[in-house]
């Protein structure tokens, strides 16, 4: 992608404080072309970013240099000596969750463990670090969570708190087999592939969903694997992921203003206006009309 050759829109990051010391951030890009994301944070923070979904780049030194991060991949980037500022560009249908610590605070969570982790250890300290991953399958179950997981605001945060903490467990865990023998069921990489393909069906479909017994039919798993399979990955059951997906497209929808209350019911799989208003209200604290007179 060549940054200089397109016209990308300036998007807002979702930023939730979870912790003294620790920053959730949460970057999507919905729409047709790229969106740059802008976040300032010290140099004192240590930097992870996971590309769950689509492509994503991360630009520092005013354009000087890039890392490319793509879906099911993350990067850890960390340079006490110069601020890195976060300039991350988005390609069309991509999201990443990007979790910022301060080193104090990372210290004391691995203050005993500081040998075992490379830019912690006596011979590093002061130097930049930088570390490619590739996502395993239990740290995309934790990350799918984060992202999918609908609690009220207050209990939100907790929520985050306690899966970044999962999360770094995971990320630093020296036993390679350890995630596969805590979710045997993800051991099978088609297994896998045939829960995403589970929830590309009922997006595609969302208007008119299939049941679970010919959605798993359709992508040749036991009815069993399905729902046992769709909530270790996305951690939630088919039909509360389809209703989040739902209750994201109306947001939108609304917010673009070239549609009423009615039309968006319709346009998400809605036969009577007043079901769909309920949904929204319930998901959002507000209804439909209310969030377009707020916008």
């Amino acid at each position: 992608m060549h940054v200089q050759e397109k016209n990308i829109a300036i998007g807002s990051a979702q930023d939730y404080i979870v912790d003294e010391g620790i920053i959730v951030l949460k970057l999507s890009n919905n729409q047709d072309d790229d969106i740059q994301y802008n976040y300032t944070i010290d140099k004192n923070h240590i930097q992870f970013h996971f590309c769950t979904k689509g492509k994503s780049k991360f630009i520092f030194n005013q354009g000087r240099y890039s890392f490319p991060v793509e879906s099911e991949n993350s990067v850890l980037l960390y340079n006490p000596q110069n601020e890195l500022p976060i300039n991350a560009i988005l390609s069309p249908n991509s999201f990443v969750l990007s979790v910022l610590i301060s080193i104090k605070k990372f210290h004391g969570l691995f203050s005993s463990q500081a040998d075992q982790i490379s830019f912690l250890n006596n011979e590093n300290i002061g130097n930049k670090f930088y570390k490619e991953k590739k996502l395993g399958p239990m740290i995309s179950v934790v990350l799918n969570q984060m992202v999918q997981q609908s609690l009220h605001e207050s209990t939100y945060k907790l929520y985050l708190r306690a899966k970044v903490f999962e999360l770094m467990s995971l990320y630093f865990n020296k036993n390679k087999e350890m995630d596969i023998e805590q979710c045997p069921f993800l051991v099978d990489d088609e297994n896998i592939k045939k829960i995403r393909m589970a929830k590309d069906i009922i997006i595609s479909r969302m208007t008119e969903p299939p049941s679970l017994s010919d959605l798993a039919g359709e992508v040749k798993i036991s009815l069993k694997k399905l729902k046992q399979g769709f909530k270790q990955v996305y951690g939630v059951s088919v039909y509360v992921f389809l209703l989040d997906y739902k209750m994201q497209v109306s947001k939108r929808l609304l917010s673009s203003g070239n549609y009423n209350v009615n039309e968006v019911a319709l346009k998400v799989g809605y036969s009577t206006a007043t079901h769909f208003i309920n949904a929204f209200k319930r998901k959002f604290g507000t209804t439909p009309k209310k969030y377009l007179m707020s916008l």
